[in-house]
Parts: structure tokens; C-alpha cells; sequence
């Protein structure tokens, strides 16, 4: 018989692509209900002040898997490869008998150069294990099966048409046919097109993305009888905004929280912030009709999630399970749905880079802050530290540069970070060209302190400011003027706090080199004696006595 019940430890680690924090009704959304979301919060702790380590899911998602900041990691950009080595989750579990496997998304890449130099396989485990960011693979599936003059934009295998062509959708990428598109009489409706966010997609309810992965993830814990963490990622609520029958129509006019915008946001923006309120994704969440089209689609689409999440938790209950998994429910980042004039995610403000946090012990020890909110200053790093102590494993904070999360689970009050940090490489991006940067300038910093939240841009930009105690929409930047110096100073005394950081002596922890003092001693490396009687008789015994002779006699 497997290890089920108490006698085994689980980490169900949920995250849904670009889901806002605020757009659950445990965080108060006026119209979005989400019991399930609801259901997991009542049963462990809902950290309010979550961000992610960068608003773009590439970089953010490899923050969450290794633990380090993206400046640490390297991988600042969808399609830039995590190095070979990087240590990731399925590297610090396995170690302490926790196996790690993924279902669903993860938008990394392979460092295939790296790989070649070093001789390994991708066909053998340890390179598969490299190509996949750590996890061994139930079922991989990034979910944008875009399909253009130059091919299609991911080149790898899809699990979801293979399994879409098996329930009998036709064509090569039914994805692009059915998932992503409604119907407009006999033409295609593609879901690319905000136009056609309300028509429901083109596809049985059961065979969207969404149940796929649920069934997807059922089968795993079904068939699993060691301890293990599932990375259950679901591509939705990301775009393209197009949900199939009856989520599509959930949710009235009437129910789209109206934009929070202000005219004093475009008055003098900071330059970078005024390219990306120039660009084609804010142009298009400005069309009054289309946002609101895409806003009820990304609702119906969160709904969505949430019956799948019922499901899910419903057979963790039903099969004894509840009580030995740890349940984490999370984002790789927000979307801003026309916010601060800016759609998709980007920049730092709370819609795009603070993201939902909810996190379920089962122990008991954790049974004093059931149902309790959070309001520490939590980074998206910290949840690779908490696995690692939940698996029973000390955490190894020279190469984690996350915090677990246990103790204020626990409902203790330990010594907490000050500050977060969230960075954004935008080096690809057309707001680099429009700025006249080189790609080694359009590097962009927040910092936040739970009250101010400064953003640093690279390329000798001023920086932008805000006061959220008394301006929580953030509308007003406070440098644009000089009244704000001191704390400018005072953040960027932080930055650099954090810049010092000592992120990269990961072959050595804390203990190693206290355990390395003076063993060069004991091993008779003794330079600058005077006479040898500085030290204890025992380390110069081998280089005292008589002299040997030099030459045996002839």
C-alpha cells in the first residue's frame, strides 16, 4: 500500500498564469466569487503582501523554482535559458526523498549549449531533468500554440493537441481552431482578437484547458505512492482572453470593475512608463468595448479555475490526502486589464506585480492561524525555502535566497525582510528601441517597503515613486518633484543593501566554511611561525626531532 494519510508529506504547488491578486472573493473582488479559492484560505493563510520576483513569466516562474532573484539566476526573459547547474526545486527535494514533478506550464528553456558542453543527454534522466527546470515531466504544456509565417512560436511537442486530436477535433493545431477561437456563423473568431473575448470557444467544456490539466493532475496523485511535489501549473486565466460555454457569460457589464486610471498619470510620465502606455496592448485596453469583452472573459476563465480547483480538493478529501498535502495556491504575476492605461503586466504596480498567496499546512502546529490573513512582506522566493523545511530539510540559505514561510504559519513573529525586490529585463522588447537603450540598460528595479515602492530604471532615467498609505492606486509620482528626497535615498540605500547581496558562493554554506577553519593547520600548513611556540606542540610534532642525514653513507 502507498504512503497516504499522515504518514506521508505532499506539496500540491498550484499556480494560475497571470492571475490578479484581487480578482478572488477572499481578496474582495465585488463580483467574482471563488469558493475554492475561498475553501483553501479558510483552511490555512492568505499572505497579503505577496510580490513576485519579476512581472514577466519566464523570469518569475525561475525565481519560483530556484529560489534566487532573477539577477541571481539569469533567466530575465521568456525564451533566456536557466543555466545548467542552477539548483532548482526537484534538485533540493529529491535530496531529502521528495520527488518533484511538473503538470502543466513552466515557459523555461533549455540551456541546450550548456548541456552539449557538459555531454549530457537530453534522453538521459539527469538531462531531461535539466531540460525541464528540474521536475520530471508528468505532462508538460506552455499553452501558446501561436501558429505564423515563420512556423510556429513554440517548436516543442503539444500534449493538448495530441489529446484534443484524440477526442476528435481535426487539423494540425486545433488549439488555434476550437480552444483559442469561438465561432462568428462559419469563420473562425480567433481569440487573438479582443473583439471576440465574449463568444464562447468553439469547444466542449470538459476538453478546454483547464479540466485537461485537473483530470492531468487527478491521474498523477491517483498513481503516486512516495512523497512528492506537483507543480499542478495551469496555463489560464492568461490570454487569449476566450473562455468556452457557460463561463463566457457569467459575468455582465455591470460586474467589469471600471478601470483605475487618472489623467495626472500622463502628464509628464516617466519615459518608460510612457512607452509602454504608448504601446499596442494599452491601446487596445483602452477601446472602452474591448476591455470590457476581455474583462468578462478573464473573469469566466478564473471561475473556471476555481470549479477545477473544487474538483481537485474535493479528491484530495475524498481519497484521504487532505490531511498529509501541503496546498499552495499562487500567480506567476497580475495583468493590469487597463489599469494605469497599460494592459498585459510589465511594470510594478500592484496589479502586475503583486500576486495572490495562499498556503495550507496540514499539521497541526499550523492550526492556530487557520482562516488568518498575513500582512508580512513576502517574496515569491520564499516558497522554495518553506518546501525545503516542510520536507523535513535545512534550508540551504547560500544558495536559496528565499525565506520559508513556516513560522509565520506557525503564528510566530520572527525577524522579517524590510523590503522586496521585483526586477524587469526589457531588452527584447520595443520599448528598449523606441528609448534608444542598449540591451544592457533597459533593466528595470523595485523596490517596495510596504508603505513607499520606488522603481529604479537603468540608462540614467529618474526613478518613479510612490506613497501607497496615501495614494493606494499609485497615481501620483512622487519624483516627479523633489519633496520625496529622503526616501528616494533611503530606497535606494535599500537597493544597494540588496545589490551586496552574496548570491553567488553557492559550492559552500555558512557551516562548510566555519568547518574549514584551521583545517589547513591540522594538516601541517603552517606559514609565519616565529618559533613554532604560537601553536600547540601536536601541529609541529611532524617537523621537530633530529636531523635526518642528508645522503646515505657511500
Amino acid at each position: 500500500m502507498g504512503k497516504t494519510g499522515k504518514t506521508a508529506k505532499n506539496i500540491l504547488f498550484v499556480m494560475h498564469d497571470q492571475l490578479r491578486f484581487d480578482y478572488l472573493s477572499c481578496a474582495g473582488h465585488p463580483h467574482l466569487r471563488t469558493p475554492n479559492f475561498d475553501r483553501v484560505a479558510s483552511m490555512g493563510v492568505r499572505f497579503t503582501n505577496a510580490y513576485a520576483q519579476s512581472p514577466v513569466c519566464g523570469a518569475s516562474r525561475m525565481s519560483f523554482y530556484t529560489g534566487r532573484y532573477v539577477s541571481s539566476h539569469g533567466a530575465q526573459w521568456n525564451g533566456f535559458p536557466i543555466r545548467v547547474g542552477e539548483q532548482t526545486l526537484g534538485d533540493h527535494l529529491r535530496r531529502l526523498g521528495m520527488s518533484c514533478w511538473l503538470i502543466g506550464k513552466t515557459h523555461m528553456k533549455a540551456d541546450t549549449e550548456g548541456m552539449a558542453r557538459l555531454g549530457l543527454a537530453p534522453d538521459s534522466v539527469i538531462g531531461a531533468r535539466q531540460a525541464e527546470c528540474g521536475f520530471d515531466a508528468w505532462i508538460r504544456d506552455d499553452g501558446l500554440w501561436g501558429e505564423g509565417p515563420d512556423g510556429y512560436y513554440d517548436e516543442r511537442h503539444s500534449p493538448y493537441n495530441e489529446y484534443l486530436r484524440s477526442k476528435g477535433y481535426p487539423g494540425t493545431n486545433p488549439w488555434a481552431d476550437f480552444a483559442n477561437a469561438g465561432r462568428d456563423d462559419d469563420e473562425i473568431a480567433s481569440g487573438w482578437m479582443l473583439a471576440n473575448s465574449d463568444k464562447p470557444a468553439n469547444i466542449r467544456e470538459q476538453d478546454s484547458e483547464t479540466p485537461w490539466l485537473t483530470r492531468e493532475a487527478i491521474r498523477f496523485v491517483d498513481q503516486a505512492t512516495e512523497p512528492w511535489c506537483a507543480h499542478l501549473s495551469y496555463i489560464k486565466p492568461h490570454w487569449p482572453y476566450i473562455v468556452p460555454a457557460p463561463y463566457h457569460a457569467m459575468y455582465g457589464p455591470n460586474q467589469v470593475p471600471a478601470p483605475r486610471r487618472h489623467e495626472i498619470e500622463r502628464e509628464d510620465p516617466h519615459p518608460v512608463f510612457g512607452a509602454y502606455m504608448g504601446n499596442r496592448i494599452a491601446a487596445a485596453f483602452r477601446n472602452d468595448e474591448a476591455r470590457q469583452k476581455a474583462v468578462r472573459a478573464y473573469m469566466g476563465l478564473i471561475k473556471q479555475c476555481d470549479d477545477q480547483l473544487g474538483r481537485l480538493l474535493d479528491h484530495l478529501e475524498a481519497t484521504g490526502r487532505m490531511d498529509s498535502t501541503m496546498i499552495v495556491l499562487t500567480s506567476d504575476h497580475g495583468d493590469y486589464l487597463g489599469d494605469h492605461w497599460l494592459g498585459e503586466k510589465d511594470l510594478f504596480h500592484e496589479p502586475s506585480v503583486k500576486i495572490p498567496l495562499i498556503v495550507y499546512d496540514p499539521r497541526p502546529d499550523a492550526d492556530d492561524t487557520r482562516g488568518r490573513t498575513c500582512d508580512a512582506l513576502v517574496e515569491s522566493i520564499d516558497l522554495a525555502a518553506t518546501f525545503v523545511e516542510f520536507a523535513g530539510g535545512k534550508v540551504p540559505d547560500h544558495v536559496v535566497e528565499g525565506r520559508s514561510l513556516l513560522p509565520l504559519i506557525r503564528g510566530e513573529s520572527p525577524a522579517w525582510r524590510e523590503f522586496v525586490i521585483s526586477e524587469y529585463d526589457y531588452s527584447v522588447t520595443p520599448q528598449c528601441t523606441e528609448l534608444g537603450l542598449e540591451p544592457r540598460d533597459a533593466r528595470l528595479f523595485m523596490v517596495f517597503d510596504g508603505r513607499f515602492k520606488m522603481m529604479h530604471a537603468e540608462g540614467g532615467f529618474r526613478p518613479m515613486l510612490f506613497d501607497l498609505e496615501t495614494d493606494p492606486d499609485e497615481f501620483h509620482d512622487l519624483a516627479k518633484g523633489n519633496s520625496h528626497q529622503c526616501e528616494i535615498d533611503r530606497l535606494y540605500g535599500c537597493l544597494a543593501q540588496w545589490g551586496r547581496r552574496l548570491a553567488q558562493r553557492v559550492t559552500r554554506s555558512e557551516d562548510d566554511i566555519k568547518a574549514m577553519r584551521g583545517r589547513s593547520l591540522r594538516k601541517g600548513i603552517l606559514p609565519f611561525l616565529v618559533d613554532g611556540s604560537e601553536i600547540d606542540e601536536a601541529f609541529t610534532a611532524r617537523y621537530r626531532g633530529r636531523t635526518r642525514a642528508r645522503f646515505a653513507e657511500e
